[in-house]
């Protein structure tokens, strides 16, 4: 690269710190991306960064993931490249970003782990003594019961909570809002907390759960309070709070199949978000028709 391209890098390393105010770590982040590119292009013959076109690039990005990048870690260096060509267009060093319609490798799918009803059922048959034993229960039969996001239970207010219409109206992401049901035991559990609750919650919070101090339960409390409960029950695989979520759209598309329905209660706004739920319906029926048809079993040894 010529001086003048490189002086580009040092301007942009400028406005990243200063503009952006970009921590140290994403920073340098940013430089070994755009070195590994200025290397690229020393290697390609190519002496300024207005050379660069879009066919380069995904040269660049296939170079990159043959080298042992990951899908992940070629769009993040495709992004970085993207947002240099922003800043160079801004100071009048490029007249087109070559970035624009190049995109990494497709990273495979991780499917969301779930428990199964059985495994659910154990972690969830318990019978509470201590007032934040029951406040326990009624957090994990809500989050089964009705799908929530971590940080929707947190934020429910008593107002958020229909007992009578056996609702909670939740504010999901981007401030939308949405009204699901609860099921009948998560609402006996409810019940059985609110009862408890009343001794606890401070006059001036309106949340509906609430810690030993008696102000809003916090994220955190609630991850660890339901990582304990899976140990007590014997859970054979870390329980964390979204794992309701997932069991929630996997156990209710196995037995509805209504794809949008689903869709509507976890609030996602891209029902192809939803379809990743159709993934592990599939993944089940494999497993049925590997173990019963009789032309799928494996011989026995």
């Amino acid at each position: 690269m010529n001086p003048t391209a490189r002086e580009g890098l040092q301007r942009f390393a400028v406005h990243l710190s200063t503009e952006r105010r970009l921590s140290a770590h994403t920073s340098s982040a940013y430089a070994a991306d755009l070195a590994a590119l200025e290397t690229w292009c020393d290697g390609e013959g190519l002496a300024d960064w207005a050379d660069l076109d879009g066919q380069h690039l995904r040269r660049f990005a296939a170079r990159s993931h043959a080298g042992g990048l990951s899908p992940r870690s070629v769009q993040r260096r495709l992004s970085a490249v993207r947002s240099f060509y922003r800043f160079l267009i801004r100071e009048g060093l490029a007249k087109n970003n070559p970035g624009v319609d190049v995109r990494a490798p497709k990273s495979k799918r991780r499917l969301p782990q779930t428990l199964d009803a059985d495994q659910m059922g154990r972690l969830l048959d318990v019978r509470p003594e201590e007032p934040l034993d029951v406040r326990d229960l009624a957090i994990m039969e809500l989050f089964y019961s009705s799908g929530l996001r971590l940080a929707e239970l947190v934020s429910l207010d008593l107002a958020s909570l229909d007992l009578a219409d056996r609702t909670v109206r939740v504010l999901g992401k981007g401030n939308k809002t949405r009204i699901v049901p609860v099921g009948s035991k998560a609402l006996v559990a409810l019940q059985g907390w609110l009862s408890e609750r009343a001794g606890l919650a401070s006059a001036d919070t309106q949340a509906l759960f609430v810690g030993r101090n008696g102000r809003r339960l916090g994220a955190r409390a609630v991850q660890l309070r339901v990582a304990a409960a899976a140990r007590r029950q014997g859970l054979p695989v870390g329980v964390h709070p979204h794992l309701f979520r997932h069991s929630f759209a996997t156990h209710l598309l196995e037995s509805s199949h209504d794809l949008r329905g689903v869709q509507e209660l976890l609030g996602h706004a891209d029902i192809s978000t939803t379809q990743v739920y159709t993934h592990l319906d599939f993944q089940h029926l494999a497993r049925i028709y590997d173990d019963a048809h009789p032309r799928a079993r494996r011989k026995r040894d």
